[in-house]
């Protein structure tokens, strides 16, 4: 069994870790590759570009996991809406048609999306022998709505959507949802793992909404990847109540963000527990990185935990940091 499965179920004393945006612009190695691809849904087609991304941080660094390089976002790209990235703003989704998104079938979708597949694919060979689990993801339901609708981040909250349409909404969940399975599915059998859910935009929910677009549509695909025998993590990022979503969506582990009392947590959820570090102690001071890293590793001691961000790897983190964060974790005791 691998290392992050012993941490999920504590059948071992050793400290795993891996990082959210583990591969990506912090490194130097990606950086030049990313100088060469300009197109970002491009580069995330490439199956040996996104391979080699992929292993990168796993050639630097101690961790337990390899996270396949690749965006929430193409999902909708697969299903016929447009995706682009502008640079220092984000993502850009064009209009949605939903009657030629209606009509896409399972092959078409999966054709679409085979270079990602084969990236698993060619990623598990690389790390077989090194006793490391590969992470597939997918964006939560909601979160890939809100984006599909939005056509933009809502990270300024400024939304350009509305929930009044309501059977309109209802009609595009459902193929969400359809082609989220899909995804996994094909992401499970090319050799994923382990599946993390990204539900980014949690937090934008009100708590009377929560059932229908949170819990309910996130269960049916934790309840999905549960029948494949392959662990769930879930990260609700923003959620107001973890406890109440562990015990409806019953992931197999809950990844927690920084705005969370992690000793809160402890004490009232009996599962796995995931995260919580700010990315920001890695751009910081050694000193302060190491009190904030055994605060957590103090705080889960005798629980089963896996060391991990509240968020992803900032793009000015010096890659001797997040070294000395990997070797503050195995060496914690």
């Amino acid at each position: 069994m691998t290392i992050l499965l012993d941490c999920i179920k504590r059948k071992s004393n050793t400290n795993c870790i891996w990082l959210m945006r583990q591969a990506g612009r912090y490194l130097p190695e990606f950086r030049e590759i990313r100088s060469k691809n300009q197109d970002f849904i491009k580069l995330c087609l490439n199956e040996d570009l996104s391979s080699e991304i992929t292993v990168q941080p796993l050639r630097r660094f101690d961790i337990d996991a390899a996270i396949i390089f690749s965006d929430i976002l193409l999902v909708p790209f697969a299903l016929g809406q447009s995706v682009k990235f502008k640079k220092d703003f984000g993502p850009l989704l064009g209009e949605i048609d939903f009657n030629k998104m209606s009509n896409i079938n399972e092959i078409q979708f999966t054709d679409k999306l085979k270079p990602i597949y084969n990236a698993i694919k060619k990623t598990k060979d690389k790390i077989e022998l090194k006793n490391k689990d590969l992470i597939g993801f997918v964006g939560a339901p909601w979160t890939i709505l809100i984006y599909m609708l939005n056509q933009e981040s809502p990270k300024n909250k400024d939304l350009n959507y509305n929930l009044k349409d309501q059977k309109f909404i209802e009609d595009l969940l459902k193929v969400i949802i359809k082609f989220l399975k899909i995804h996994i599915n094909n992401q499970i059998e090319s050799g994923a793992t382990i599946i993390q859910i990204f539900d980014s935009w949690a937090g934008l929910l009100k708590e009377k909404d929560y059932d229908k677009y949170i819990y309910n549509p996130t269960i049916d695909l934790v309840n999905f990847v549960k029948s494949k025998n392959i662990p769930v993590i879930c990260f609700p990022k923003g959620i107001n109540d973890y406890k109440n979503y562990v015990s409806l969506v019953k992931p197999d582990v809950i990844s927690i963000d920084y705005d969370v009392d992690p000793k809160k947590i402890s004490d009232s959820i009996d599962i796995a527990v995931q995260g919580g570090l700010n990315p920001n102690f890695l751009i910081g001071s050694k000193d302060e990185l190491k009190t904030n890293v055994r605060k957590y590793l103090d705080i889960f001691r005798d629980k089963s935990y896996i060391f991990n961000l509240g968020h992803g790897v900032l793009p000015n983190t010096n890659p001797s940091m997040v070294d000395y964060l990997v070797k503050l974790v195995k060496n914690y005791s």
